[in-house]
């Protein structure tokens, strides 16, 4: 209670009364953007990001790859956005059960929902509620040690295969995390536990399954040639997989990338060995197939021993989809993880377009419905929320300009600030009357030099802490 009632003291000095109060939901990129540009567009303006972890930096924690730390140097813009004495954080904060949205509208002036997309999207066929099929979102929370996720304990003991269903970046990073000597793994901030996993892993091949070809590979050329790159790695890609048509080439003409990735494809085709050797790692690019069913396994009830494919060919022109042939094959495996994209979850009071997983919105603006409905007024949203779980780091960047540029359009038509909002001290004062452990920044900071003690200790930069009750005793 002390600590609320600083907070709250802090808070009364720092503002004036005519302070724009301003919550950003969700501590990832598209949150710290938005709360940098709100920063530097109005002096006045005082911004509180709440997020439902008590850890903030959302992806970048626990979505990028262990192996790719240069990614996260963007945690230190982030911390100096922080520090801002304009601008607090406020981790543990959960929209929905914590504080409702109609209870955030009513405390600040301007409301910026920055989540993300904590949930995944579904296949829909047999047997995909199968042990031992994940999503690839589950899989890369437990190697980063999330919290929700560090019980996940994915079987990697008891088979030598592993299906990843999609070949983008993210089924690029797991199957690179599967293939990777954990020798390799273990002077980065992998969880423990994952460590431990892959050290006893009898994981030895890998099939990147893709519906469409080579040429649509929704990867980038970066992340393609790092796996390509993996010490002492067979990789397997069928000739005729690799024929091209004019359609293709169309495609490729009209994208670098695509080109790029052909290239690199072919190229890893023509230089691979012809079989790989005993125990040797493999990697099998697989095209042309889209999943059909998840096949049970005879022995072990409840447990998947395969997939089965329907084989594909490519239809249209421009951006060609696939249809399937009534050609079928099984490829067996003890584990499947599907990277076929993650899904928002709306929460009451919000307008959510279902079949798209995203917010209606006009350029950031929430609206009441996707067919151009009226804005809501003092609501925003950015980020995956706003267009989709597409597009890199940096892509969040413009997101949030173009959405802090809507709300000062709307601020210049309407002096939001001569209507009285309570904001952090409103905010604080609810948390504390429900007894919610609001953890704070300068908190966070605590956990942070803790991870990086461990971690000094184990030869890594940090050692995360990965439950609950740990992160919240800090």
């Amino acid at each position: 209670m002390g600590v609320f009632r600083a907070m709250i003291a802090r808070t009364f000095s720092a503002a004036t009364s005519r302070s724009l109060r301003v919550c950003v939901v969700g501590s990832g990129p598209a949150g710290f953007y938005t709360a940098e540009k709100m920063l530097k567009a109005h002096e006045e303006a005082e911004v509180d990001i709440i997020d439902r972890l008590p850890t903030p930096f959302g992806l970048v924690r626990s979505g990028v790859a262990p192996d790719h730390p240069e990614t996260k140097i963007v945690i230190n813009q982030f911390s100096r956005v922080a520090h801002n004495e304009r601008c607090s954080f406020f981790g543990n904060v959960s929209l929905g059960s914590s504080v409702s949205l109609s209870e955030l509208r009513q405390i600040y002036h301007v409301v910026v929902l920055a989540y993300g997309a904590e949930s995944d999207r579904v296949l829909g066929i047999p047997g995909e509620d199968l042990s031992g099929v994940h999503s690839a979102r589950e899989f890369v929370w437990w190697y980063n040690g999330h919290p929700d996720l560090s019980q996940l304990a994915p079987d990697l003991k008891n088979t030598d295969t592993a299906i990843v269903l999609g070949q983008g970046n993210v089924a690029l990073d797991v199957a690179r995390i599967l293939l990777r000597p954990p020798a390799e793994l273990a002077t980065t901030d992998i969880a423990s536990h994952a460590l431990a996993a892959l050290k006893e892993s009898s994981i030895r091949k890998v099939y990147l399954v893709g519906r469409r070809g080579p040429v649509q590979a929704a990867c980038t050329a970066k992340e393609l040639r790092e796996i390509l790159a993996i010490k002492d790695l067979y990789v397997n890609i069928k000739q005729d997989d690799l024929q091209i048509t004019s359609a293709d080439e169309e495609e490729m003409k009209n994208s670098r990338i695509r080109r790029r990735v052909y290239d690199l494809l072919s190229k890893a085709s023509s230089s691979s060995q012809t079989h790989p050797s005993s125990g040797q790692p493999e990697l099998h690019f697989t095209f042309f197939r889209k999943p059909d069913k998840f096949l049970e396994s005879s022995d072990k009830s409840g447990h998947v021993a395969g997939v089965k494919f329907e084989k594909t060919t490519l239809k249209g022109s421009g951006n060609q989809i696939a249809a399937g042939t009534g050609q079928y094959e099984d490829l067996k495996c003890g584990l499947v993880l599907k990277s076929i994209g993650y899904k928002s979850i709306p929460v009451d009071g919000l307008p959510f377009d279902h079949s798209k997983g995203v917010v209606p919105n006009i350029r950031g603006r929430v609206v009441s419905s996707s067919d151009v409905g009226q804005p809501v007024d003092g609501l925003y949203v950015c980020g995956w929320l706003k267009r989709g779980p597409t597009g890199i780091i940096a892509t969040n960047l413009y997101d949030a300009e173009e959405t802090v540029t809507s709300i000062s359009e709307d601020i210049k038509k309407k002096d939001l600030t001569s209507e009285f909002a309570s904001g952090r001290e409103g905010l604080l004062q609810l948390l504390e009357n429900r007894k919610i452990k609001v953890v704070t920044f300068n908190d966070w900071e605590k956990i942070d030099s803790e991870e990086k003690r461990l971690g000094s200790l184990m030869g890594k930069p940090r050692e995360k802490l990965t439950n609950w009750k740990d992160l919240l005793a800090k």
